[in-house]
C-alpha cells in the first residue's frame, strides 16, 4: 500500500515563503493521528516514509512529513525531488516494499504523475487549492487502485 499526501498548507504565492502557514503546521502536527494505534485510525501504521526534498522555492512536503516521523520514531528519506516521480515509483513498485505501507508526501502538481507510475488508472488532477485529501494506491489482484480518502483533520475539512 501506498498512501499519498500533499504537503500541508502554503501561503499565497505573493508570499514566496518556502514553509507551511500556520494552519498547514496544524494540519502537520495533526497527521500522526491518521495512523495512531487505536481502532479509530483510518490509516495502518506506515513502515516507510517519503518526502519530496527540499527546494529553494518549497520545503514543505518534510515539513509536512517531520511531525509523523517524530511521533512514530521513523527516518524520513527526502532524497527523491519532486520531478523524479517515476524514479520514486520505480523504486517503490521494485519489489523492496512489498507487504510494507509506504507513505509519500509530495506536492500536489506531481501527484498525479506519481500515482499513474505506480500504475493507477487515470487520477485526477490535484486542485491547487485542495490540501486536505489522501489518495491511497492499493494493488487488488494485481491492478493498482486508488481511493480518494477524506483527511478530517481540520474544521472545514471535505468529507
Amino acid at each position: 500500500m501506498v498512501i499519498l499526501i500533499r504537503h500541508a498548507e502554503k501561503p499565497p504565492k505573493s508570499d514566496h515563503s518556502p514553509d507551511l502557514t500556520p494552519i498547514g503546521v496544524e494540519r502537520a502536527e495533526r497527521i500522526p493521528n491518521l495512523f495512531a494505534p487505536s481502532a479509530t485510525a483510518m490509516l495502518p501504521h506506515p513502515d516507510v516514509l517519503f518526502a519530496a526534498h527540499v527546494r529553494p522555492s518549497s520545503n514543505r512536503p518534510v515539513e509536512t512529513a517531520t511531525p509523523l516521523a517524530r511521533a512514530l520514531g521513523m527516518k524520513l528519506n527526502d532524497e527523491y525531488s519532486d520531478d523524479t516521480s517515476q524514479q520514486l515509483a520505480a523504486e517503490l513498485l521494485s519489489g523492496k516494499y512489498a507487504g510494507k505501507v509506504v507513505v509519500v508526501f509530495w506536492r500536489h502538481g506531481v501527484l498525479p504523475e506519481l500515482a499513474a507510475a505506480l500504475g493507477a488508472p487515470n487520477p485526477p488532477k490535484w486542485q491547487d487549492s485542495v490540501f486536505d485529501r489522501i489518495w491511497k494506491v492499493e494493488w487488488i489482484n494485481g491492478k493498482a487502485v486508488l481511493t480518494d480518502l477524506p483527511q478530517n483533520l481540520l474544521p472545514g475539512d471535505s468529507r
